[in-house]
């Protein structure tokens, strides 16, 4: 529902102050149109108070809150996880090949790249022309609710679209590094709780988000098999994740991997 989601908000807390104070004339045009577009599944006869009732749209946002904290924030590492290894390979596909290899790929079946026009099967049935004018476009990894797309059209600073985390793919070289200022700056406590090697490796990972294993071979001065031996030893302590493409592995490090490099630097 478009009152409810704000993707330029940098965590929780600063989405839901938006959402209290969100004004009643946009929580009355928003109910509007959610009402007007399944006449199968009528809204709740309470939802048409919350463009008149201030306490009735704190009590919503509070129980946003409590769904928030039992159901996303147990899971939200790895959440993160998934959504940076997302964004990892969506930046590389559109290095590699633009706009025509990364908009095929986001939903294959419901989003059609026919340029200059991305056609969109919507979950309500929506059929509409979107003229961007310019403001771009602002594409959200969902790990929910990701069989349909989710448009934001009115969203500020830019419209949004909403397509689903892969958990598997890409295939592009990053540019190399000098072997010399990883091993430099990795700390020691690092390298003394995992090894030298594997401490280079994690740190190259999160230096190079995104490297396939021959990339991260390349910038940590071993060998692939030596560099796929330790991702896995990596990826198996929840430290990294990766992603797959064809026969391209795609590494970047998760929070806890983030969390562990942060504390022994």
């Amino acid at each position: 529902m478009g009152f409810l989601a704000h993707p330029a908000a940098e965590h929780i807390e600063e989405a839901l102050d938006q959402i209290r104070a969100m004004p009643a004339a946009r929580l009355r045009k928003d109910m509007e149109v959610w009402a007007g577009r399944d006449h199968q599944r009528p809204v709740p006869t309470w939802t048409q108070s919350l463009g008149s009732d201030k306490e009735l749209l704190l009590e919503l946002t509070d129980v946003a809150a409590h769904v928030h904290q039992h159901v996303i924030t147990p899971y939200q590492q790895r959440i993160d996880a998934l959504s940076a290894a997302d964004q990892a390979l969506r930046r590389r596909q559109a290095a590699h090949g633009g706009l025509h290899t990364l908009l095929p790929g986001l939903n294959p079946r419901h989003m059609k790249w026919k340029p200059p026009v991305l056609e969109l099967t919507m979950a309500d049935g929506a059929d509409d022309d979107i003229h961007l004018s310019g403001r771009g476009l602002l594409l959200i990894p969902s790990f929910f609710g990701v069989a349909s797309p989710v448009l934001g059209v009115s969203a500020e600073p830019q419209p949004y679209l909403t397509y689903p985390i892969r958990r598997d793919d890409t295939d592009l070289a990053l540019p190399p590094t000098e072997t010399a200022r990883v091993l430099s700056t990795v700390p020691d406590s690092l390298t003394t709780l995992l090894g030298h090697t594997r401490a280079i490796v994690l740190w190259t990972i999160a230096h190079h988000p995104g490297s396939s294993t021959t990339e991260l071979a390349r910038h940590a001065g071993i060998s692939p098999a030596s560099a796929s031996q330790h991702a896995t030893v990596l990826r198996a302590a929840g430290l990294t994740t990766t992603l797959r493409h064809h026969n391209t592995a795609l590494h970047t490090t998760t929070p806890l991997g983030t969390s562990l490099l942060n504390t022994t630097a």
